[in-house]
Order: structure tokens, then sequence, then C-alpha cells
């Protein structure tokens, strides 16, 4: 049985660092050997200020490189950002001020090799380093994904996958979500992260994993050496059926989760978390029916017209080639997008949102009307 460990928890340093020597003592820290070459991977997804609860806190990612220096190991931190550049991310995140003067290497993952996942994929590019390392420490941030409900410790790998290979794959998976949560256990079991911390003291809920989440404060780290287990148990905590997370649905039905975890520490449920809808958009039929719906029943970004400066991330991001401009506005092909919400992960001014149209939340509402008959 796994154990996962919740501590109560603030970005006051000089309770933080302790708090973290304790868990990582706690969670598998002695795995850290002198000498050894030791890779940590927060979640960089974007440039954003620590306030914005979008990429892991610069002072969790402080104390635990400490804690890994401290048992005389080497240090790099590295990720691949879906969006903007490695050195302004650093610069605006507060991670450059945060580690000044510590003996670690920051550096982008650029190099791929082609590494075997299992079927259905075969052989995939990943990053070179996540691979040639001693050990892995995975540094996830508790926020919600609209695509896949949650993004913890599982989805946080897929980091490891190097630039524009990321769209790819979201175009490879297509709408079919539970094929790219099997993707992510691939890539997580490729990288067999040692040991998974994830900051969950300020986490984003609403429709994130970027701008268009809500910061919301939940106090918590969450630790463990198992990070499926750990997703699992921060499920539990926030009132979410563990099944929902497809990437909980595809371990268990791998084999890599059999039972409960033993959850230990300042374990508290969280009421009220707002999730965003995750809904399946695989719809049976003729095409031309499968068009209606597409069109104007399944959710689906949209663009806050105020909000956008119509600056080309979205549209050079979107795997699925579906967004265009037109004069001083964009305007999505919905037959061709995917629902992956890239769009709205990458875009920088928090200008793109998932909605459902209103003939689909009439429809959902009909349908609970009759469920309640």
């Amino acid at each position: 049985m796994h154990q996962v460990l919740f501590k109560k928890a603030s970005y006051d340093y000089n309770i933080l660092k302790p708090d973290i020597y304790d868990m990582m003592d706690a969670i598998g820290g002695d795995q850290i050997q002198n000498g050894a070459k030791v890779l940590i991977k927060p979640n960089f997804l974007t440039p954003a200020k620590p306030e914005k609860a979008i990429l892991t806190h610069p002072l969790i990612l402080k104390a635990v490189a400490e804690y890994v220096l401290d048992k005389g190991a080497r240090v790099r931190i590295s990720d691949s950002p879906a969006s903007g550049s490695f050195e302004r991310l650093l610069r605006i995140g507060g991670y450059k001020e945060a580690l000044q003067g510590m003996d670690i290497q920051f550096r982008p993952f650029q190099a791929s090799v082609k590494v075997d996942i299992g079927k259905p994929f075969g052989m995939i590019d990943m990053a070179a380093d996540a691979l040639n390392t001693d050990l892995v420490i995975n540094l996830p941030k508790l926020k919600t994904h609209s695509m896949m409900l949650l993004t913890l410790g599982v989805k946080n790998l897929f980091g490891c996958i190097v630039g524009l290979k990321k769209p790819e794959w979201h175009l490879r998976s297509g709408v079919d979500r539970e094929m790219f949560a099997k993707l992510l256990l691939g890539i997580h079991n490729a990288v067999s992260p040692s040991l998974t911390l994830v900051d969950g003291i300020l986490a984003l809920e609403g429709d994130g994993p970027g701008r268009g989440g809500i910061p919301r404060h939940l106090g918590v780290l969450i630790g463990g050496c198992h990070a499926p287990t750990v997703d699992m148990a921060i499920c539990q905590m926030l009132g979410v059926a563990p099944d929902t997370l497809l990437t909980h649905k595809v371990a268990k039905e791998m084999g890599m989760i059999s039972e409960l975890p033993e959850i230990i520490g300042d374990f508290c449920k969280v009421a009220g978390f707002q999730l965003p809808e995750a809904k399946a958009i695989v719809t049976p039929g003729p095409k031309s029916f499968q068009k209606f719906v597409r069109r104007h029943v399944t959710q689906r970004p949209v663009v806050n017209e105020q909000l956008c400066s119509v600056c080309g991330e979205c549209w050079d991001y979107c795997p699925a080639q579906a967004i265009t401009q037109e004069g001083k506005q964009i305007t999505f092909d919905y037959d061709r997008c995917i629902r992956c919400y890239c769009c709205a992960e990458v875009c920088p001014h928090g200008a793109l949102r998932v909605e459902t149209p209103l003939a689909g939340k009439v429809l959902r509402l009909f349908s609970g009307l009759r469920k309640g008959d």
C-alpha cells in the first residue's frame, strides 16, 4: 500500500523549508545519494507570476533543491514550457530571484530520444534529460485542466515531451480523452519519478490550467512516492470520484492501482472546489448530425474579444489548425477543433475560456430533468 502525506503549509519560507524537508524525508528522500544526478520537474506551463497559481511556486522549488543539495547530489531543473521563452518564465515566475546563488542548473528540455512506452503508441520522442538521470523529483501544481479535469502528478510529466511535439500528440489523440490518458501513463512509466510533491498551497480551480483558472488558497502540500496514488488521494480531498480523473481510471485498468492509498498527516476535505466541464465529444450517428453536435452542443473554446490582443499564440500552438485571424479578431473552425484547449492554456491574456453552447446547456438541463422523473 502506497502512503500519501498531507501537510498544512504556507509560502513563509522560514516555515516552508522545514516542512518540505520533513515531507521529503517521509516520502523517500533517502533514495537521493551523494553525487547522484537529480532532475527536478516542476510545472512550467507559461510565464506567470506566483500569485496566478499557474506554476509550481518558486519557494517550493527552492526548498526541494536545497534538500537535494544537502544530500550531496547534483541538481538540474528542467521543463518544456507550452509558450513563452524559458528565460522569461524564470524571470517573471520569480525563479531567478528565489534560487540566486545556488549551485543548480536551469535548462529547458531540448534533445529527444526514442522510448517505447507500450501499446498502442510504441516508440515516441521524449526529453533525453528526463531519462538520462539517476532520479526524478516531480513537482506539479494542483490545478484544474479543461481537457483532463485535473493536472496533477501524472499529467505534469507531459512536459517531458519537447516543444511542439506536445500539440502533435494532442492532435494524434484527437477527441479521445481516454487515449490521451493512456499516453500520459506511458510517459509517466517511462520517466518513473521517485518522488512526487504537489504544490496545493495556492491551487487553481475553474477553467485551468492557464489564465482562465481562478487561484484558490488550500494551504496544503501533498506528497508520495507513487504519482498515480498521490493523484487519487487528491481526488479524495477534493470530493472528486477518482474514476472521473481519466489518468486514474487508466492506471487502475493497467494494474498500477489496486487499493486505496494510506493517507497520513493533515488530510482535510475541500468543499466546493470548482471543476471544469470535461465531457466526451465523440458523437454517434451520421456525419451531418455529428457536425451539428460539434458546432452547437458540445463545449468549445471561445474568445473574449475585449481581452484578446490577436497576438497569435493560440493559432501558432493549435494542433488542429482550427484557429484563424480575421481582421482584428480570431475565429474557430469547430469542425476541426479537437477540444484539447491548448489555446486556453497558452493564451497570455486569459482571453480564451471553455463554454457550452446554449443548445448544449438546454439539452443537459432537459436530460437532468428527465433523470429526475
